[in-house]
C-alpha cells in the first residue's frame, strides 16, 4: 500500500506543477516575448527504496523533471535577422520621406520659385519700362532665395531629427546591453529545468532581439545558456561580466557613426542604427546637393543681370548674396529701376537673353533632376520597407508557430492534468481505504 501512496503522491505533485505551467501560458498569452512551456514528465525510477523497507522493488510513478520552452533556435535566429532588416528599412524610409517632404516642389518649392524667376522676365520683356512688373522680377528673385533658404532649415531639421533619433536609439541599446548582462548572471544561478530559468531565458531572448533591431550582432549562448553579443568584427559588447557601452558622434555635415567605448568602430549592418547611417548620409548628400544648386542660381542670375544696363544706364548689380549654402542665399536690395532689363541691342535684349540660363545644365534643369531624384529614392526605400516588412512578419510567424500559446491547445492540457490530478488522488484514496480495511480485520 506504501507503494500506492507513493504512485498517487508522485502525480499530484507532477501534476499540480504541470497545471501551474498550463496556468501560466494561458496567463500570458498576449506577454510579449513569452514562449509556452511544457512540464517534462519522466516515468519515476522503478527501484529504489519505499517509506517501510529498503531494497525493494516499487512500481514507480511520474516525476516533473523540468520546464522546458518551445523554441526551434533556427527560426528564433531567422525571426531576429530578418526584424533587424526591416527595422533599417522602417528607419530609412521614415527620413527619405521626410527629405522628399522638404523637397516638395508646390508651389512654395525650389523647382516652382526658380520656374517663377524666368516667366516673370518673359513678362518683363514684353513691357520693360513697366514698374510693376520689375517690382514682380525682384519679388520673383526674393521668393525663390527664401525657398532655398526654408528647404536649406527642412533638410537641417531632419538631419538633427536623425541624429535625436540615435541618440536615443543608441542609449535604449546600451540598457539593454546592461540588463542583458544582469539577465545573464540570473540563467547562470537559475535552478535548470525552473520556472524561474524559463522566465529568465524569455527575457533574454527579447532582448537579444531588442538588440538586434539597434544593430545586427553574432549571437552564442554558453553552456547554461546566457548569451554572448559580438558585432560582425568581432568586438564583445556581452560577454560574461564584460559590457560594452556604444557611442555616437555626429559630424559638422549632419552625418552619424557610432562606436564602441573601447575605441573601436561599429558599422551596422542592419537595425534601426544602420538605417539612420544611411538616412544620414542621404540627407547630407542632398543638403550637398542644394548648397551647389543654390550657387549655380545665384552664378547663373547674377552673371545673365550683370551682362544688362539697368534703367538708369549703369551695368547690372548683382541680384543674390551667396554665402557658401543655401541657408546663406538672400536676394539684392535693389530698386525697381536697378533691373537690367536692357543691353545694347535693346531695352529689352537683357530680359530676354535669360532664357539661355534655362538649357539642359540650367539651373532649372538642374532642381527638376535632384527632385525627380529624390522620388525615385522615396519609391526604392518605401518599396524595400514593404519587402522587409512581408520577410519579418513571415518570420514572426514561423517562430511563433511554435512558440507561441494557443489557448484551444492550452485548453486541452488543463483538462488532460486536471484528470491526471484526480486519478493520482483516486489513487491515494483507494490506497487508504484499502489499507484501512485490512487494518480492520485485525
Amino acid at each position: 500500500m506504501s507503494d500506492l501512496l507513493a504512485i498517487g503522491a508522485s502525480g499530484i505533485k507532477a501534476y499540480s506543477r504541470a497545471l501551474s505551467v498550463v496556468g501560466d501560458n494561458i496567463a500570458n498569452a498576449q506577454t510579449e516575448g513569452y514562449v509556452r512551456r511544457t512540464v517534462r514528465l519522466e516515468e519515476a525510477p522503478a527501484a529504489g527504496d519505499i517509506v517501510l523497507s529498503r531494497n525493494s522493488i516499487r512500481p514507480g510513478g511520474v516525476l516533473a523533471a523540468g520546464v522546458e520552452r518551445a523554441v526551434d533556435q533556427w527560426l528564433s535566429d531567422d525571426a531576429r535577422t530578418a526584424g533587424g532588416e526591416a527595422s533599417r528599412q522602417a528607419a530609412r524610409l521614415d527620413w527619405i520621406s521626410a527629405t522628399e517632404r522638404a523637397l516638395d516642389d508646390g508651389a512654395d518649392g525650389i523647382g516652382s520659385s526658380v520656374t517663377a524667376i524666368f516667366t516673370s522676365a518673359d513678362q518683363l520683356s514684353a513691357n520693360p519700362g513697366d514698374d510693376t512688373l520689375r517690382r514682380q522680377f525682384l519679388s520673383a528673385v526674393d521668393q525663390s532665395a527664401a525657398a532655398f533658404r526654408r528647404t536649406a532649415t527642412s533638410l537641417s531639421s531632419a538631419a538633427t531629427g536623425v541624429a535625436t533619433q540615435a541618440q536615443g536609439a543608441v542609449g535604449q541599446l546600451n540598457t539593454d546591453l546592461s540588463t542583458l548582462s544582469r539577465v545573464n548572471d540570473g540563467i547562470r544561478r537559475a535552478r535548470p529545468g525552473s520556472s524561474n530559468e524559463a522566465t529568465l531565458l524569455d527575457e533574454r531572448d527579447r532582448l537579444v532581439v531588442n538588440i538586434a533591431g539597434a544593430t545586427d550582432v553574432a549571437v552564442s549562448y554558453d553552456a547554461r545558456g546566457a548569451a554572448i553579443i559580438r558585432t560582425p568584427a568581432g568586438d564583445a559588447l556581452v560577454e560574461g561580466p564584460t559590457t560594452a557601452s556604444v557611442t555616437l558622434a555626429v559630424a559638422a555635415n549632419g552625418q552619424i557613426s557610432f562606436g564602441i567605448a573601447s575605441g573601436s568602430a561599429l558599422v551596422p549592418g542592419s537595425g534601426t542604427l544602420a538605417g539612420l547611417t544611411d538616412a544620414s548620409a542621404h540627407i547630407s548628400g542632398q543638403r550637398t546637393a542644394l548648397d551647389t544648386l543654390a550657387g549655380q542660381l545665384a552664378s547663373d542670375l547674377n552673371s545673365a543681370h550683370q551682362a544688362g544696363f539697368d534703367a538708369n544706364g549703369n551695368p547690372g548689380a548683382a541680384l543674390l548674396n551667396f554665402g557658401g549654402s543655401a541657408a546663406t542665399l538672400t536676394a539684392a536690395a535693389l530698386l525697381p529701376s536697378d533691373v537690367a532689363a536692357a543691353d545694347v541691342s535693346g531695352s529689352n535684349g537683357n530680359m530676354l537673353a535669360f532664357n539661355n540660363v534655362r538649357g539642359p545644365t540650367g539651373i532649372e534643369q538642374n532642381v527638376a533632376g535632384m527632385i525627380a531624384a529624390q522620388a525615385q529614392a522615396t519609391a526604392a526605400a518605401r518599396a524595400q520597407e514593404a519587402a522587409a516588412s512581408t520577410r519579418r512578419d513571415g518570420a514572426f510567424a514561423a517562430r511563433d508557430a511554435i512558440g507561441a500559446v494557443d489557448l484551444d491547445r492550452e485548453a486541452a492540457e488543463l483538462l488532460r492534468f486536471q484528470q491526471a490530478y484526480e486519478a493520482a488522488a483516486r489513487t491515494i484514496q483507494v490506497a487508504r481505504e484499502t489499507m484501512q480495511t485490512m487494518l480492520n480485520i485485525f
